[in-house]
Order: structure tokens, then C-alpha cells, then sequence
């Protein structure tokens, strides 16, 4: 990874920061992207990358963030950030908190950066995704949960298996670039992601938790997906630690449809190919 440039989001703590310091050991020059000051600093002082600050819960910080990313060109974009909220929340932007952290959020910073990402010659758009999202059940009319009843879990599946759909689209629009697009699921990771669910936090503290895996093992994926030889050969794939799998609920019509969906929503017009 010796003079690339890698861009991870949420790296401010979990697998984000271990995925971070791991391409940081490997020799890349790793911009550091997250919401805590504190802990964003922190972390790319202690692997020599550089800190961003970003809250994804609003589109115009987003948009400032890829303005102030000094970064000519960007060898491979780490969508890492997210969240999984109690309640439902709506954003500034007028969408649901949790689809438009772990979803929109992602996918305007990508489109954004895509000429960036275009000017390396092997790039990689990496996207956390979750085993999950097997049971969403995503209505594009009502991706904000405005209509259907809120539950946590299932606006976090939604998200998550937008995630993959915005792979699979993403690898089909970039073919003919130099870009490629790829979704990993970390695993039962112990991390501080679920500091906010308390039915979460308690199964980690119970003996349930001593199956949960470390940041570190969580990352792995993404450190693979990030440094496999032949990015074509996992191009619009979905991976666990256990290697490629199937993700359920796919389709490349529906992943089409939500493309156009999300660009709507996020107020851009042109494919981030073109």
C-alpha cells in the first residue's frame, strides 16, 4: 500500500480505526475520518494518518468534507461510518437518521469524490454492509419509516442492504473506469457501534458476548478487499471473514431503482461515472 491513499469514514474507534491503523502499518497514507474531534486526532496521531472531521447526519458537512479532503487522488474509499439509532430521528436534511448515516450520507461522499477516485489507476469503494440485511424489507416509497411502524433493527437492515445494492449499482456503472466497488460484513464485533442500543450493549456484557470478535478481527475484510491483488475478481462482491457469500434480497433492478432514489434525495442529477 506503499504511496496510496486510503480514505476511511468512522475511523475514530472499532473496525473503522483498526482497518485505519492496519493500511496505515502497510505503508498508505490514510486520511482518518470521523465525528469526534477527540478521538479522530487521536487515532491518526497514533498511525501517522491525517484527521477529518465529518457528521453525517447532515449532507452539507458532507459536502464540506470532501471539499477539505486533500486528497488529488484516492486509491481506495473506506464507507465505514454508521450508526443503528433507538428511535426514530429525522435529520436536517429531512430523511431518517439511521438511512441516511449508514446510506445516503455515503453515497453523496462517494459520488463527490469520484474523480478522485477515478485518477488512481486500481480504486476501491468499500462499503461496511451487515448479514442484516437478509431481513430488510426495503420500500423505496417509504425508505424514512414514515409510513411503516419504526423499529430499530428493521431501519438498520434497510440500511445495510442499501449498502449492497449501492455496490452492486456502483460496480456496474464503473465498469470501463478504473474503479471498482465491494461490501463486507464484520462480524459480531464488541465495539462502541452499539453504545446506543441498550438490548445490544447487555448481550455483549452477558456470556452471549464471548462470541463477539475484536475491531481488529472485524477489519479484516476490508484490509482483504482493500489490498487483494485482482480488484476485478471481488468487483460488486459481498464478504464476510469466511470469504464471498450471496447476499439475499438483491436484485440489479431494485439496486437501479434505489440509485435513483438516492441520488433524488441527496440533490444530484449526474452519474458519478460520467
Amino acid at each position: 500500500m506503499h504511496g496510496r491513499t486510503v480514505v476511511v469514514t468512522g475511523a475514530s474507534a472499532g473496525v473503522g480505526a483498526a482497518a485505519a491503523a492496519a493500511l496505515a502499518d502497510l505503508g498508505a497514507n490514510v486520511a482518518v475520518v470521523g465525528r469526534s474531534k477527540e478521538k479522530t486526532t487521536e487515532v491518526a496521531r497514533r498511525i501517522g494518518g491525517t484527521p477529518y472531521f465529518v457528521d453525517f447526519a447532515s449532507l452539507d458537512d458532507v459536502r464540506r468534507l470532501a471539499d477539505e479532503l486533500d486528497c488529488p487522488r484516492i486509491d481506495v474509499l473506506a464507507n465505514n461510518a454508521g450508526l443503528m439509532n433507538r428511535g426514530r430521528q429525522v435529520t436536517r436534511d429531512g430523511h431518517e437518521m439511521t438511512f441516511q448515516v449508514n446510506h445516503l450520507a455515503p453515497f453523496l461522499l462517494t459520488s463527490l469524490l469520484m474523480d478522485r477516485l477515478k485518477a488512481a489507476p486500481d480504486a476501491r469503494v468499500i462499503s461496511t454492509a451487515s448479514a442484516a440485511h437478509a431481513f430488510a424489507r426495503l420500500d423505496l416509497d417509504d425508505l424514512g419509516f414514515g409510513e411503516r411502524r419504526y423499529r430499530a433493527n428493521d431501519a438498520y437492515a434497510t440500511s445495510k442492504l442499501a449498502n449492497i445494492l449501492f455496490t452492486q449499482e456502483l460496480a456496474r456503472r464503473a465498469q470501463g473506469t478504473s474503479v471498482t466497488a465491494s461490501a463486507f460484513h464484520p462480524g459480531p464485533v464488541a465495539s462502541e457501534f452499539f453504545r446506543d442500543n441498550s438490548f445490544v450493549t447487555k448481550v455483549l456484557r452477558s456470556p452471549v458476548g464471548r462470541f463477539a470478535i475484536t475491531p481488529d478481527e472485524g477489519a479484516k475484510p476490508l484490509v482483504h478487499l482493500a489490498t487483494v491483488a485482482d480488484a476485478q475478481s471481488v468487483n460488486g462482491a459481498y464478504f464476510t471473514r469466511r470469504g464471498r457469500r450471496t447476499p439475499r434480497r438483491t436484485n440489479p433492478e431494485l439496486a437501479a431503482r434505489l440509485w435513483e432514489v438516492s441520488e433524488r434525495l441527496v440533490g444530484i442529477g449526474d452519474e458519478p461515472n460520467r
